[in-house]
């Protein structure tokens, strides 16, 4: 398990290599493992496995924006899982209208890397998934 700081750390990089756009920069802290879902709903829902997999996932996303971000607001921790409150707030390629809202990801850390990424378009089902009492 890592401390608290040392997972905060680790993700406000990652979202600060998302939002400048650092592909190579954002599996810093990525266990060769590594597993991201994205629920129904989403853009592009699925599972991804491995570094290589979740870097293209990521970078396909990260892809549609023209500008914008998306910001860590709140950080929930609960042994080895992380609950991370985001506002993203973008615009998109070919249009002129930003969009956004406030969603959740869940981080799951083992040995100082993470293992699980998740999104959650309820951040209330996010705190669930962690263990914590919303």
């Amino acid at each position: 398990m890592r401390s608290m700081s040392a997972a905060i750390e680790a993700l406000k990089h990652f979202y600060a290599a998302v939002n400048r756009n650092d592909m190579q920069a954002i599996t810093k802290d990525f266990d060769p493992e590594i597993v991201r879902i994205e629920p129904e709903g989403f853009p592009t829902a699925g599972t991804y496995r491995g570094i290589a997999e979740v870097q293209e996932h990521v970078t396909k996303g990260r892809g549609t924006w023209a500008e914008g971000t998306c910001e860590p607001e709140e950080f929930f921790m609960n042994g080895d899982r992380v609950v991370v409150y985001l506002h993203a707030w973008v615009r998109v390629h070919d249009s002129t209208k930003w969009v956004g809202g406030r969603f959740a990801d869940g981080f799951e850390f083992r040995n100082g890397k993470i293992v699980q990424y998740l999104s959650f378009g309820e951040r209330a089902e996010a705190l669930r998934w962690a263990g914590i009492q919303g």
